[in-house]
């Protein structure tokens, strides 16, 4: 069985050297953590932002409420005056 290329002894070897290092109770936070970067990343490749999942209507609707602040600004009491 290999993994990236490397046996089972050599796995054995970085597991030990990981538990010295970081102790028995890191290891569990230190796994979530990694298992949750990596969802998050392929989560991102996959596409599945929270922000390009609004719906039409809002997303219609944001538009419009964006427009408007825009025809707002662009009528300025000097403009009127000419």
């Amino acid at each position: 069985m290999r993994i990236f290329g490397l046996g089972p002894t050599e796995l054995l070897i970085i597991l030990a050297i990981l538990l010295l290092l970081f102790g028995p109770k890191q290891i569990p936070k230190l796994s979530r953590m990694f298992g949750k970067a990596v969802k998050d990343v392929r989560e991102g490749l996959e596409g599945k932002d929270e922000d390009e999942a609004l719906p039409d209507a809002e997303a219609s609707a944001a538009a419009q409420a964006n427009a408007a602040a825009e025809a707002t600004e662009s009528k300025k009491p000097e403009d009127a005056a000419v």
